[in-house]
């Protein structure tokens, strides 16, 4: 099956074009504005379009719509570990079949510890979040308001905190096959070795496509979008904000 015989009546079916959410197509943890939306719908006459975020699929219906499965051809959440192509759920992993109960417990246990000890402005609630394909780890507490959320940002940049913390659990964990990956403005991402966001990619495969780009704000080493910006197969675009992303996007396939 080509990509082409799927979406024949796009200008190019052959091309895939990727978006990270948090920073890419909105503001972290916001929801996404009408002129990204309109951009996205002119896009998808063109070409074949998803998105690749970590967070789960109801988090991301909150920032994109509850009809993000209509408005996207594939929607992949978790690193594509929970994945939607043309509304149909695919198939998925999951993070404690591949840890194990007692090795999840340990790692859990360290992590709670840290943030503990962690001297820092402010903490509120929800410091570890279990998905099904990785654990979410954020020293501040995902509970904090807006305003809480961008100055830890602003203390993260000048302090490390979250660099400091993956180092120590990379240390501690050194055995568990676990790669460690920071992105949006509070938190990191926890999950298997190659369960990045390059996890994705496996679902495409079949369809063949020419060309797939991905958009993302966390490019660099040891952001959450390194991985897949990186890889072999993939056209990387990094870019600044939801604002960035528009403006390359019409440059790109719009004129």
């Amino acid at each position: 099956m080509t990509a082409s015989s799927n979406w024949n009546s796009r200008a190019h079916p052959e091309v895939l074009v990727l978006f990270d959410v948090d920073g890419t197509l909105t503001p972290s943890r916001k929801t996404v504005t009408p002129d990204i939306l309109e951009m996205l719908a002119k896009l998808r006459e063109r070409v074949v379009i998803g998105f690749v975020g970590g967070s789960d699929f109801p988090k991301q219906q909150e920032q994109l719509g509850e009809d993000v499965v209509d408005r996207f051809d594939y929607c992949f959440s978790e690193n594509g570990l929970t994945a939607f192509r043309s509304g149909t759920k695919l198939s998925s992993q999951s993070f404690i079949g591949f840890l194990g109960e007692e090795r999840y417990t340990r790692l859990v246990n360290f992590a709670l510890r840290y943030i503990a000890n962690l001297e820092i402005p402010v903490k509120r609630g929800t410091f570890i979040e279990f998905r099904n394909g990785m654990v979410n780890i954020c020293p501040i507490g995902r509970n904090c308001s807006y305003a809480e959320r961008d100055a830890f940002e602003v203390y993260d940049k000048e302090h490390n905190i979250r660099k400091k913390f993956v180092a120590e659990l990379q240390h501690e964990f050194a055995d568990y096959g676990l790669t460690f990956a920071i992105g949006g403005q509070i938190s990191f991402d926890v999950f298997p070795t190659g369960w990045d966001k390059t996890y994705c990619l496996r679902h495409v495969r079949e369809q063949n496509f020419k060309e797939i780009h991905f958009f993302g704000d966390r490019t660099l080493k040891g952001g959450n979008d390194y991985e897949i910006y990186t890889h072999p197969d993939v056209i990387g675009h990094s870019v600044e904000s939801p604002a960035d992303t528009l403006r390359m996007v019409r440059e790109l396939f719009l004129q």
